[in-house]
């Protein structure tokens, strides 16, 4: 599969079955992963991925500190409040996911389930965290993005699919101590993935993407 069908084709999954990922596959995506480029090739990402029983705590932990009223406490500055065509985007985005789930903009309460979901993994088998220094700041954020980009490639080329979270950044406390991650590093996104459960009516949603003429500009 060549890399154009593999963009034209991978799109952010939030329903999944239940069926893990072998081990050794796993392996093989993660490795893969290591080719990504980064600035000065510090190659700064400590990736944790969790499943099984640790993933299943994880997610009754996270669960439970949402619904307390926790206020969000990332370890990085990234919760920027979004204004004109970059708010519209997102409302579109959520417009688009709440309508393929049969929730309705005055749903408050079917939206608060829906955006639950983000801490239950969307059910997936396995999740993703991607942690790095915290003294990296915005450096080592951009190529934390490089990496999972690379890495969502990777899956999508072995049959997975994933879905990355900046709400899997809101609430490190939890995630750090069932980790046992130092106080130096920060939790800066996260990715449920596995394989898609194709039956999902949140699985056929699509978001647009802005036409070239908007977003590029040549210079000669």
């Amino acid at each position: 599969m060549s890399l154009t069908t593999i963009l034209e084709k991978r799109h952010s999954v939030r329903a999944f079955l239940d069926t893990p990922v072998k081990q050794e596959h796993l392996n093989a995506i993660f490795a893969q992963a290591q080719s990504a480029p980064s600035n000065c090739n510090v190659q700064p990402w400590q990736t944790c991925v969790v499943s099984g029983a640790k993933k299943e705590s994880l997610k009754d932990e996270l669960t439970a500190a949402v619904m307390s009223g926790m206020p969000p406490n990332p370890d990085f500055n990234w919760l920027p409040k979004y204004e004109g065509i970059h708010r519209d985007r997102q409302f579109g985005s959520a417009n688009a996911l709440y309508s393929a789930i049969g929730v309705t903009r005055e749903d408050k309460k079917g939206r608060q389930i829906a955006m639950l979901r983000n801490w239950s993994f969307f059910d997936a088998p396995h999740v993703a965290f991607f942690t790095m220094d915290k003294y990296l700041d915005i450096m080592g954020a951009v190529d934390l993005g490089i990496y999972a980009q690379t890495l969502s490639l990777i899956m999508a080329e072995h049959g997975l699919s994933n879905c990355m979270q900046g709400a899997l950044g809101q609430f490190p406390d939890p995630i750090k101590k069932a980790l046992n991650l130092p106080e130096k590093s920060g939790i800066l996104f996260g990715m449920s993935f596995g394989y898609a459960d194709k039956n999902a009516p949140v699985n056929k949603t699509r978001t647009d993407r802005e036409d070239i003429a908007n977003a590029v500009s040549f210079f000669k």
